[in-house]
């Protein structure tokens, strides 16, 4: 289930989960990430969203931000390539898709139309798409309701 976006909070603030201070020895990405920890959720940039989200960091406060950039850039980009946000949001677990299928299901909507795409980020459109018609079309496990039809 998607939270409300608190876009005036950071991710610590929304998590209750302070981390100490990185250490001296703590590496650029450890340390960057412990920044944007700190930082309004409303402030981050595609290039914090694509780091935080690859990290795994804050996926139910991060993920439906990352979808409103998707939404209105689909090939959106950070400092790594074009296309490096998409990229980074459909290689999260298909676990995270499992707790929040109506942002897999945004997800599912926003790419199925893109075209002419780099053959990696080709394979990961087709890799997600694939995952998650077999996620809708599995048998429910014991114990848990069938998931709905839009989902």
């Amino acid at each position: 289930m998607t939270r409300p976006l608190i876009r005036d909070r950071s991710l610590e603030e929304l998590e209750h989960d302070y981390w100490p201070a990185p250490s001296g020895d703590a590496t650029r990405l450890i340390r960057t990430a412990h920044a944007l920890r700190h930082k309004p959720i409303g402030e981050l940039t595609v290039e914090d969203l694509r780091l935080l989200i690859g990290q795994n960091e804050g996926l139910p406060f991060l993920l439906p931000l990352a979808l409103e950039v998707l939404r209105r850039d689909p090939m959106a980009e950070g400092h790594m390539y074009e296309g490096d946000l998409p990229a980074t949001v459909l290689t999260r677990s298909p676990e995270t898709w499992s707790k929040s299928p109506e942002l897999g299901h945004e997800l599912r909507q926003i790419v199925s139309d893109l075209s002419d795409l780099p053959p990696d980020l080709k394979h990961e459109v087709e890799r997600f798409l694939t995952l998650q018609r077999t996620r809708r079309h599995r048998p429910p496990e014991a114990g848990r309701s069938p998931p709905s039809p839009c989902g």
